[in-house]
């Protein structure tokens, strides 16, 4: 029989063994390419889960250690791994209801009812992923159970491996899969959470996670990043829309309700729910009608919007052959009282563009961008360390904009005007438009219009093998991106710089800036400038700046 203690060291020991392996999980996401967040989002769900066990007494039932762990898990439930997750264990909390110690007959019977949350909430299920290795290891459980197996520990023997065998089979089902040469992402971190579990049952060994503080602090950190959908090769609408709902109790409306009509306007629709909050995830052009769907059934908790699209247009996970990704540190800045009348943040990555912000005017740069983008208590914090009674906050990045509204109604004793840049370029352009002889609201419609007089290109890099419509892309291969577009698939930084910025340029340009970043050199840089001088109009003014921003080997500016 399992009690409630081993239950509870099961889960503790499943959730230090994805988190000891979470970034291979992580380098397993090829949709089209790697969004690397797979192994952290599962690691911080059951993580959540974890945390909460611990606070529980070993005297605690099987039926209290899996409705307190399913509890926290739905709460601390991230990307559509992390909710399949949850949803799996809140299957298992209701199998194991008013279960003191749990036998192969309930342990099976929980399993199954945990599959068939997680099915039910998706409202397109697709073979080949986390899913199927969840239902075959329940299948293998329940087969063995009809074999004679008497003990729980038999039973999840054959759970697991039934999970990887499911899991060999993922690239079969998944044709992606199999030409990337990679299993499912989801699949695996079910896995090792299924075998982190069975050491429990088997010897009443915890799986230690092998992590220290540091790295414990660098998980957090990645649970924060924006998740992009693991279960499609093709991206049907732009926003990952994400929302935890605290339910209202006079309020008696079925959350299937809000799935059906999430289904009107999206796809990838979860909705997951208990007695006190609605966990609710669905892709859509729409992400302001699904939260104001969601207010009809009680307040908004948390909200996460992320620009799919985006993501994975610029391509932008790490590489070995690629300048490194830094976390973004979170700021520790004083309060300001505001005196003055106007001030700016600005969110930017590479010291150079930094102290370029900073010569512009900007007061405070929040350290971010692509792949580690700041959070609202990072950019309020920057807000409420500028010592001005209306502060202009330019995010820089389609990804960071929601962060920066959501500090609007935050920052009380100031107003917050947030300028909607989406590049750097844009940043930078608005900046120099400002007038400090003119008032907030003339200076507001000057910068966004210098903003959109901006086009960008971007010089990154593929992280691995993959597609993009009829082209192969190549593990280095060096990409070029027109205002967010991919178009050019290279071999070499440079002349991909120079490709992007004159198919940028036209008769009218007048200005033309490369700022470069890690991995490329100073010599390399006046390399482009000389070789794109010679291929636009001699009027056209080129600069050169030293950016030092990870990710993108040149950022290009075109007015």
């Amino acid at each position: 029989m399992i009690q409630g203690a081993q239950l509870k060291n099961a889960i503790i020991s499943g959730s230090n063994n994805i988190s000891k392996y979470r970034k291979e999980v992580n380098d397993l996401n090829i949709f089209p390419v790697p969004d690397g967040d797979t192994g952290s989002n599962m690691s911080m769900t059951i993580g959540a889960a974890a945390e909460a066990l611990k606070a529980l007494p070993d005297t605690a039932s099987a039926a209290q250690v899996a409705k307190s762990a399913a509890s926290a898990m739905l709460r601390g439930a991230r990307g559509n791994s992390g909710v399949i997750l949850s949803l799996l264990f809140r299957g298992i909390a209701k199998g194991f209801e008013d279960v003191e110690e749990a036998g192969s007959e309930a342990l099976v019977h929980a399993l199954d009812l945990g599959v068939e949350e997680a099915y039910k909430a998706v409202t397109r299920p697709t073979e080949g992923t986390i899913l199927t290795v969840a239902r075959v290891a329940a299948e293998q459980g329940r087969a063995a159970l009809s074999q004679g197996s008497e003990e729980p520990v038999q039973v999840w023997d054959a759970v697991c491996m039934g999970a990887a065998e499911a899991l060999a089979e993922t690239p079969e089902l998944l044709p992606v899969l199999k030409r990337a040469g990679v299993v499912d992402a989801g699949g695996q971190g079910l896995c090792l959470i299924f075998e982190g579990m069975l050491s429990v049952f088997r010897g009443g060994i915890i799986i230690e996670s092998g992590l220290s503080e540091e790295e414990r602090a660098q998980e957090t950190a990645e649970f924060f990043r924006s998740a992009a959908a693991e279960f499609d090769s093709e991206i049907n609408f732009t926003y990952c829309t994400e929302f935890v709902i605290g339910r209202d109790k006079d309020i008696t409306k079925d959350p299937l309700e809000l799935r059906l009509y999430l289904e009107t306007i999206g796809d990838c629709v979860l909705v997951a729910d208990d007695e006190e909050i609605i966990k609710v995830h669905v892709h859509t052009e729409e992400p302001g009608n699904a939260l104001q769907e969601g207010l009809q059934y009680g307040q908004l908790l948390t909200v996460k919007i992320d620009n799919m699209k985006e993501q994975h247009r610029t391509l932008n996970s790490q590489s070995q052959e690629a300048p490194a990704v830094e976390e973004a540190p979170a700021l520790v800045l004083e309060r300001q009282e505001p005196t003055e009348e106007l001030g700016f943040i600005s969110v930017a990555a590479g010291d150079g563009l930094k102290r370029l912000f900073l010569e512009l005017g900007c007061a405070v740069v929040v350290s971010g961008g692509q792949t580690m983008n700041p959070s609202t208590e990072d950019i309020l914090s920057a807000v409420l360390a500028t010592p001005a009674k209306k502060v202009f906050v330019l995010p820089n990045n389609k990804n960071i904009l929601m962060a920066a509204e959501q500090t609007i109604p935050l920052a009380e004793d100031r107003e917050v005007i947030v300028l909607p840049t989406k590049t750097i370029p844009q940043g930078l352009a608005a900046m120099l438009a400002f007038d400090p002889d003119s008032s907030a609201e003339e200076n507001q419609e000057a910068m966004m219009e210098a903003a959109g007089n901006v086009d960008t290109g971007l010089v990154t890099f593929a992280a691995r093998d993959s597609e993009f419509g009829s082209d192969a892309i190549r593990r280095g291969d060096i990409l070029g991106l027109k205002n967010g577009k991919l178009h050019y698939i290279e071999k070499e930084p440079v002349s991909t710089c120079v490709r992007v910025a004159r198919s940028l340029s036209t008769k009218q340009t007048s200005f033309i800036t490369l700022i470069y970043g890690e991995g490329i050199t100073a010599e390399q840089a006046q390399e482009a400038k000389r070789l794109l001088a010679a291929k636009v109009h001699s009027d056209v003014e080129i600069t050169l700046v030293d950016g030092g921003q990870p990710v993108y080997y040149f950022i290009v500016s075109v007015e």
